[in-house]
């Protein structure tokens, strides 16, 4: 992948992890650049399908491209960055990050944007702790 294009999506992203909105500043790792169909799954390198990930969310995540609901057991797709809206799958409560939808449920426990480190990083930088 050149760095035309690493930059486009680093620059679409605004600093921020596309699924859990972890912002660069906060997170000293390196984001990465996140196929979200997998290359073993006939993804290309194409901006459409290149996403920013925070480290975490690009480990969970991995090449998945579906889970289950854990409310309704329905499998069901993941979020996409490139076609789904964020505000319409997910909503902040404090540092929590909640399901609007089946997809933002599944993508969220996928991805476990809601584990004890992230509540934790989250309070902190909500002035919470």
């Amino acid at each position: 992948m050149d760095e035309a294009v690493r930059q486009l999506v680093r620059t679409r992203a605004g600093g921020l992890c596309e699924y859990c909105r972890l912002n660069q500043e906060h997170y000293p790792p390196s984001f990465h650049i996140e196929h979200i169909r997998a290359l073993s799954h006939q993804g290309d390198d194409s901006p459409e399908n290149l996403a920013l990930a925070c480290p975490r969310c690009n480990r969970h995540k991995g090449p998945n491209l579906s889970a289950y609901d854990p409310q309704t057991q329905e499998l069901v797709t993941l979020f996409n960055p490139r076609t789904d809206s964020w505000s319409e799958h997910f909503k902040f409560q404090a540092e929590f990050i909640g399901g609007l939808t089946s997809q933002g449920r599944a993508t969220i426990e996928l991805l476990k944007m809601n584990d004890e480190e992230r509540l934790i990083l989250r309070r902190h930088l909500l002035g919470r702790d």
